[in-house]
């Protein structure tokens, strides 16, 4: 049997031809054709049921299966994503089981809400061959770090400037604050801290970028007078390297969630926005789960920390081994009666001195080694890399 050089339609249509004809011995026909009887049986079932063309191939696909998902259900699935049209499958999934006790699988919403047409693909980036550096701080529990940013500015419909202040923790993306203020001058923004602070008490460190008023190129170790602020109460600066965003990524993706949903579609001047802001805040924390918090809500797992807001200190206080000097509203350090100028950003604290030398001393503010002063030339040399001590 030329099996090979035959159209398999052909050699279906001549089987069951020569298996209708009378007398016809079938096993030595099944065994002609190589084929099992069962197989011929079948080819002479579906010729009888719907003739010639019953004898193709047929797709294996079950025509229905148990498991489908009812009306119902997809209508529902597909519901909740237009409440949400930002959230993933995962988090879909998530609030359909929270409100009916049972769910589909997370790939089930992927194919539902992908054929609905309400999942936007996105190109993958190519992974980096290096691994990128890291900041140092992994936080373990709410409050071990805060990360905040400002969101990019927009224009509300009465041409006000809206740029949204945002603080997170990293630990468990719990959103301490979304707020529209009015500068970001270095006065409002401490303000807003000592209102969280009251609330939430004092984080361990907080992660910033390199901008104003977090940070200062003109100062060493680019202390700002918000971030020295962060310093005097005890809290670790934690910094993102230039030009590299990724450093905050989580925080970032938080961002990217406000210019999707938030910006550009609130109506109203800025208390309309900061309305806008405390419902997004509200669900965000309370009803919106996080894979990386096991569908978890933020509120569920943050608490206040165990370091509380007593208030700013008049001054700091160092180790006996060190003399204790305060740095005047020029930002100088008056040492044997010469004025050696340290930063403005330091305007009104008191640093720490040691003698490391005959002509040099040592320079701190609080746990942190700023650099050496140079007695020899009244200079300042501020140290490459800051260091801590129990100097404070």
């Amino acid at each position: 049997m030329p099996w090979k050089e035959c159209d398999l339609m052909d050699v279906r249509t001549e089987f069951v031809t020569r298996a209708m004809g009378k007398g016809v011995d079938f096993g030595r026909l099944c065994r002609e054709y190589g084929i099992s009887r069962k197989t011929g049986y079948k080819w002479q079932k579906r010729f009888l049921g719907g003739g010639l063309s019953a004898l193709g191939d047929r797709s294996r696909r079950p025509q229905r299966s148990p498991a489908g998902l009812a009306e119902g259900v997809v209508c529902e699935m597909v519901r909740l994503k237009y409440s949400h049209r930002h959230w993933g499958a995962a988090k879909i999934r998530d609030l359909y089981l929270r409100k009916h006790c049972a769910a589909p699988s997370v790939s089930s919403f992927k194919r539902v809400l992908d054929k609905a047409g309400l999942v936007m693909h996105r190109r993958r980036r190519p992974v980096s061959s290096h691994e990128p550096l890291r900041t140092g701080i992994q936080p373990r529990e709410p409050n071990d770090l805060w990360t905040v940013d400002f969101k990019g500015w927009w224009y509300t419909a009465g041409r006000q400037r809206c740029e949204p202040l945002t603080v997170r923790d990293a630990c468990c993306r719990f959103i301490l604050a979304i707020t529209a203020v009015p500068s970001s001058r270095t006065s409002e923004i401490r303000k807003q801290f000592e209102r969280l602070f009251e609330r939430y008490g004092l984080p361990k460190a907080i992660r910033s970028d390199n901008g104003s008023p977090f940070a200062s190129t003109r100062s060493p170790l680019g202390l700002s007078a918000l971030s020295a602020w962060w310093v005097a109460l005890g809290i670790t600066l934690d910094r993102t390297r230039p030009a590299h965003p990724e450093d905050n990524g989580s925080h970032e993706r938080m961002h990217r969630d406000i210019r999707a949903e938030l910006q550009g579609l609130i109506e109203g001047d800025i208390s309309n926005h900061q309305h806008a802001f405390d419902v997004w805040r509200e669900e965000y924390n309370w009803e919106r789960p996080h894979e990386a918090l096991g569908m978890k809500r933020p509120g569920e797992v943050y608490h206040k920390s165990s370091i509380p807001w007593q208030g700013t200190p008049d001054e700091l206080a160092y180790d006996t081994s060190l003399f204790s000097r305060k740095i005047s509203s020029a930002g100088q350090l008056v040492v044997n009666r010469t004025s050696i100028f340290i930063s403005k950003a330091l305007t009104g604290w008191n640093v720490g001195l040691r003698f490391i030398a005959e002509q040099r001393l040592e320079l701190w503010f609080a746990h942190l080694r700023l650099g050496e002063v140079d007695l020899t030339t009244n200079a300042f040399v501020e140290a490459s890399q800051p260091t801590k001590s129990e100097a404070a």
